[in-house]
């Protein structure tokens, strides 16, 4: 196999590190024989990623095509039911400076078939408008099922209904240990194996746990001496009493013990409103009192710890949260994990195992609105007022008791697999979990979708890459069973894995169906979510296709950062405003059980149905349904929310747009001609369109924030997090440094070059990617072997 120079957008040849790239994926040795479950990677496949990895570190090249010629990025956001590649034609705003690298086969046929191009041509082009005219459907997209899977597929949604998932739910919910880990992982494993799955497997894993102590975690005020649940109920009033199971409200991971100082409102706890406060008080040792939202909470935390703080009582601001939600009453519990195992099992149990140097505790709306002195909003309606600390109020004084327990337990994980035909050794993850205090009804959801596509399967159906069903332990603790699984498996994922389609918690609410996913799979899961509104189910208020690339919480987490492929999400929730409403992804409230907030499932059959038709098609589609244009449109669409990006980051950022658009163009060959689909070829194709993502995960975050950039945080301009969320904002020495400079010209500008440094590696990575799958279409590995 031949790979020939690759070209910039201008049509000149890149600079000599890029070429040597090239053609050091010139030699890649294919594996296409080994079949099984989890086998090691293919060396041919290890060498491409390793070389892949070394493009990304090294930046690939020193040359970049001419800021000077390129034209201003002006990408389209709207996503259009026949692909992007079309959307971006019809574009009147756009040019592209695309040329095919020199020396392309294409190219080099041009002259001596374009007479028999030119005489076919005129001979078929009357008969060929009266065929289109007549035979092509407006609705089918770029990548249209062929008829027989379209049969396939609505078999496989019809087997799915609202009265099946209910009673599954009802058994689930009838255990006599429904709260513990261990008899849902079992009860599970029972019910799979009975549907015919094959290689269902039930591990364990001994974690250290931090769970709420045998006392409460109380909040006394030091003045009146009067002591309060997190609640706001006074310790010693009827109905206070302290029930573990009933009242998590609790922050697991969170340092223990007493402490007893001022408190400091820190609002939102932004980097701007600690300079503030500590030009007013020291804030060593003091207490904040921090709002939930506008950015993660242990990037928050990570701040207040840098400062010095000692204790921080967390509380969510009635004016936002949706307007069922009282949390003017009502506690909560956070889980300071960031994921994975926090400790190793040989720390004993009952020392230290806190991730924070804070004593952290979630606290209700009243008992905040207490510790601020804040006044009572009148009554009679009107705008909501925000909680906060009147003028030249007296701060209180408290004493934060926590007496969070630690504890080595069991947590299982389950994996079954329904193998595939021909890529057996490509797997598709489905991944749900089994933790009660979750909710959501995903593990109800899950059974029901093996079920069905078993049923498909017994009548001699077989996807044509393994479909991987994994129910994870220990979710509400930090997705602990997903990143143990992960980690262990590590190796032979990076290559087999090419989608994780996420059961995260599927019903939260009835109010908004929001669809999350890479920005590869925007298309796909906008056409998803589009076919299946049609059929509304209330009285066809339908609302309008919601689809972004936010950042995903849950298990997804490993997937979409360490294994970097791309990941998709349905879910119904309460609040209409995602914006205001990020932190509900990082808290638990006591939540509805599924046949109270859904009491006829339908809403769970919905998002049922709509992940059983991505999974068809992740599992079933000769080409995998990745669009690699949606990918370089999200980094130019984040890239508008710099205020002066380097010229060489713009140049680079179109130069890929320009490349996957091409890419795209090609990928329709195989993906809608059979003639086309010489299996290696394909193959490859198909491990470059995965491949893509990986380019942009980069090697540190700040807290809270995923390493992958394709994924931002909710807001109403897409912008990379790392850039939104810089790690430099420390504490007082690095504040005094910060003001000693002369000058100072930016207060995060050594954080957002590093930032955009890493920004200009990732897509430049990307881009060589998509040369290297341009490279697949200049030589003899298409089915007519010409």
């Amino acid at each position: 196999m031949a790979y020939r120079k690759v070209d910039d957008g201008q049509g000149r040849p890149l600079g000599g590190e890029v070429l040597q790239c090239s053609e050091g994926l010139g030699g890649l040795d294919w594996s296409l024989d080994k079949e099984g479950d989890l086998q090691e990677p293919e060396p041919g496949l290890v060498r491409m990623q390793l070389q892949h990895a070394e493009h990304q570190r090294t930046g690939c090249t020193n040359a970049s095509p001419d800021p000077d010629l390129m034209e201003p990025i002006q990408p389209s956001v709207s996503v259009s039911p026949h692909g992007r590649f079309e959307r971006l034609q019809e574009d009147p705003d756009y040019i592209s400076h695309f040329t095919r690298c020199p020396g392309h086969k294409g190219q080099r046929r041009l002259h001596c078939t374009l007479a028999r191009y030119l005489l076919a041509g005129a001979c078929f082009f009357v008969t060929g408008l009266l065929i289109g005219r007549f035979t092509r459907s407006p609705e089918s997209g770029p990548l249209a099922l062929p008829e027989d899977n379209k049969d396939l597929l609505e078999d496989l949604l019809k087997g799915i209904t609202a009265d099946k998932i209910k009673t599954l739910q009802r058994a689930l919910s009838s255990l006599p240990d429904a709260g513990e880990d261990e008899a849902w992982a079992r009860f599970l494993y029972r019910q799979w194996v009975g549907l015919g799955l094959r290689d269902v497997r039930l591990s364990n894993h001994t974690v250290l746990l931090s769970l709420p102590g045998p006392a409460p975690n109380t909040i006394t005020d030091s003045s009146s001496n009067q002591c309060f649940l997190p609640c706001g109920t006074p310790c010693d009033q009827p109905g206070g009493s302290y029930v573990p199971r009933s009242e998590p409200a609790y922050a697991a991971y969170s340092s223990v013990g007493s402490l007893e100082a001022e408190v400091v409102d820190v609002v939102y706890g932004a980097a701007d409103r600690l300079r503030q406060a500590s030009g007013n008080v020291n804030l060593t040792g003091r207490i904040a009192l921090l709002k939930l939202g506008q950015a993660p909470l242990l990037y928050k935390l990570s701040l207040l710890s840098a400062w010095g703080l000692g204790g921080a009582l967390l509380y969510v601001d009635p004016c936002d949260a949706p307007p069922d939600l009282d949390v003017l009453h009502q506690a909560f519990s956070v889980t300071l994990n960031p994921g994975g195992h926090p400790l190793s099992p040989g720390t004993p149990s009952g020392s230290g195992g806190s991730l924070t140097s804070l004593l952290v505790q979630p606290i209700s709306a009243s008992l905040a609105k207490r510790l601020l002195s804040s006044p009572t909003a009148p009554e009679g309606g009107g705008a909501c007022i925000p909680l906060a600390t009147p003028p030249h109020s007296e701060r209180k004084k408290v004493r934060l008791t926590i007496g969070n327990q630690w504890t080595h337990s069991k947590i299982y994980n389950l994996v079954g697999h329904l193998r595939g035909r021909r890529n057996s050794d490509r797997h598709v993850l489905v991944g749900s979990h089994h933790d009660s205090s979750q909710g959501g009804g995903a593990p109800a959801i899950m059974t029901q979708l093996i079920s069905t596509m078993m049923e498909q399967a017994k009548g001699g159906w077989a996807p044509d890459r393994t479909t991987v069903f994994c129910s994870w332990g220990g979710a509400s603790l930090g997705h602990i069973g997903s990143l143990q699984w992960g980690q262990e498996h590590r190796v032979v994922l990076q290559s087999s894995v090419v989608s994780y389609v996420s059961l995260n918690s599927p019903v939260r609410g009835t109010e908004r169906l929001r669809a999350t996913a890479s920005p590869a799979l925007l298309q796909l899961t906008s056409d998803i979510q589009r076919r299946q509104l049609l059929s509304c189910m209330r009285g066809g208020n339908c609302p309008g296709p919601n689809v972004s690339s936010s950042q995903l919480p849950g298990d997804v987490s490993f997937f979409a950062n360490q294994l970097a492929v791309p990941t998709v999400e349905f879910a119904f929730e309460q609040s209409k405003d995602e914006e205001t409403t990020t932190y509900l992804s990082e808290v638990q409230f006591a939540i509805e059980p599924p046949e109270t907030l859904d009491p006829l499932y339908k809403f769970h059959e919905t998002i049922a149905k709509m992940t059983a038709e991505a999974i068809f098609r992740l599992v079933n589609d000769p080409v995998l349904p990745f669009y690699p244009l949606d990918v370089a449109l999200d980094v130019q669409n984040k890239l508008k929310a710099v205020s002066m990006p380097p010229p060489a980051l713009l140049s680079w950022a179109t130069s890929l747009r320009d490349r996957a658009a091409f890419l795209q163009s090609e990928t329709m060959r195989p993906a809608n001609d059979p003639k086309e689909r010489e299996p290696s070829h394909v193959r490859m194709l198909n491990d470059v369109l995965r491949d893509l993502e990986k380019s942009f995960v980069v090697p540190h975050a700040p807290p809270g924030v995923y390493r992958n950039l394709l994924y931002s945080l909710p807001g109403k301009t897409p912008q990379f997090s790392t850039l939104r969320f810089p790690q430099e904002d420390a504490g007082p020495a690095e504040e005094a440094q910060r003001r000693a400079a002369v000058p100072a010209p930016s207060q995060h500008g050594a954080c957002d070059n590093q930032s955009l440094s890493l920004i200009l590696a990732a897509v430049r990575s990307a881009e060589m990617l998509v040369c290297f799958g341009l490279g697949l279409f200049d030589d003899n590995n298409t089915g007519d072997g010409k």
